[in-house]
């Protein structure tokens, strides 16, 4: 199954919603998996990026539908990016 980098940055509001319930986080993998995307490991980051999100997803207009529906929240901005194995990327430029 395909796999997607999500890097995503807080909103003031989202930094907000974080420093009042930080499980929040927690709670909006379950909606990423509602809408047909499985997170498979999310770091928080010290730097640009408040956090690094590793995907799974049966293609890229699900994860579109995952990030448009969290961006439309208002708490995150998002950069999403299609991530391949070394060995396919090797496989393809061939």
């Amino acid at each position: 199954m395909p796999v997607f980098v999500m890097l995503t940055k807080l909103t003031d509001q989202g930094a907000n919603t974080i420093n009042r319930d930080p499980h929040r986080i927690k709670e909006v993998n379950k909606d990423v998996e509602s809408l047909g995307a499985k997170v498979l490991a999310q770091y928080a980051l010290m730097g640009e990026y408040d956090f690094l999100n590793i995907l799974e997803a049966a293609d890229a207009d699900t994860v579109v539908r995952v990030s448009l529906k969290l961006a439309s929240r208002g708490t995150l901005r998002i950069q999403t990016m299609a991530a391949l194995p070394i060995d396919d990327f090797i496989q393809a430029v061939r």
